[in-house]
């Protein structure tokens, strides 16, 4: 599987370059010819051959080779701006330097994420392995089931990014507010889904109805909260449109702490549910804090055009 990363990485660079020209079909593309790939090969290496596990990640691999060839030969065919050849030219120190300040931050909290998500899991296996199989389960569902929310503020923060660089300011406030009912739709959407089929999304993974009915009880109490979830998401957006990123960073970061102290300091008042009213109360957290950045920097920006319009009188 680490075989991989090399690829990925080349994908997620030409997938935001894509995006960044307004050009967000051919990323899209590329991971839907990478899934009929995963899925054709998981069925050759797998069931037809008994490769076992090392097929499953082999096939995983290759569809990552496809999805990474189609996309860089799309970019260099549609974007001439694209193609380049490996000279001195291509290392830009002050580039590098501007790239590090914006990747950083994400890269910091998506590895302290991760380290917070094994205290979770730890957290999470005390609870015996009926409530362990329910809630991974309907994380796993759920991870899905969030995508369109996820995605929506990426939109967000690509679309502020162009305007923010074209110097239009008040385009870019537009495009939040824009931005946040439709994605306030969609989190109703999704709540509704997930109210009404939750238990059938968890029940097709052959649990123990033990199992089910936590998995229920997981999401009734998470899908109520998938509209906070995507405010948050739609000012963060924002935020990294206009070169936030370390602040976001932090905040995410803040976000899990909260999490996992909530989880442990709840858990004899709420039982295994508190992992649920955790992560909910870490997203009203999430979004409080990002709302107050967005203010600050509002306020700001105020008195900076006040200072400049007060210098040109």
């Amino acid at each position: 599987m680490f075989l991989g990363i090399p690829l990925l990485a080349v994908y997620n660079i030409y997938s935001a370059v894509l995006r960044g020209l307004g050009d967000s079909k051919a990323p899209f593309l590329s991971v839907l010819v990478c899934s009929i790939a995963n899925v054709v090969l998981d069925i050759i290496f797998v069931v037809v051959l008994p490769f076992g596990a090392a097929g499953a990640a082999a096939a995983t691999v290759i569809s990552q080779i496809v999805m990474t060839v189609f996309i860089v030969l799309y970019a260099i065919k549609k974007h001439h701006k694209l193609r380049f050849r490996l000279n001195k030219e291509i290392i830009q120190k002050a580039i590098i330097a501007r790239g590090t300040k914006y990747s950083l931050p994400p890269a910091v909290q998506s590895g302290t994420s991760s380290v917070g998500n094994l205290f979770l899991q730890r957290f999470m296996n005390g609870f015996g392995e009926q409530t362990v199989a329910a809630i991974t389960t309907a994380y796993r569902v759920d991870t899905v089931i969030i995508l369109p929310i996820v995605n929506f503020g990426s939109g967000i923060a690509t679309v502020v990014a162009q305007n923010i660089g074209a110097g239009n300011q008040e385009r870019a406030k537009k495009v939040l507010k824009a931005g946040m009912v439709m994605i306030s739709i969609v989190s109703l959407c999704l709540t509704g889904l997930v109210l009404a089929a939750g238990g059938y999304l968890i029940a097709m993974f052959g649990l123990t109805q033990e199992s089910v009915e936590i998995g229920k009880s997981f999401f009734r109490a998470i899908a109520s909260c998938y509209i906070v979830y995507g405010l948050a998401m739609a000012v963060r957006g924002y935020l990294e449109g206009t070169g936030d990123m370390l602040f976001s960073g932090i905040a995410g970061i803040v976000s899990l702490g909260v999490r996992i102290v909530t989880s442990y300091l709840f858990a004899k008042e709420f039982g295994n549910m508190v992992i649920a009213y955790a992560e909910a109360f870490s997203w009203v957290v999430l979004l409080v804090i990002y709302i107050i950045r967005f203010y600050i920097k509002k306020r700001k920006s105020q008195s900076i055009n006040l200072k400049n319009e007060a210098d040109s009188v």
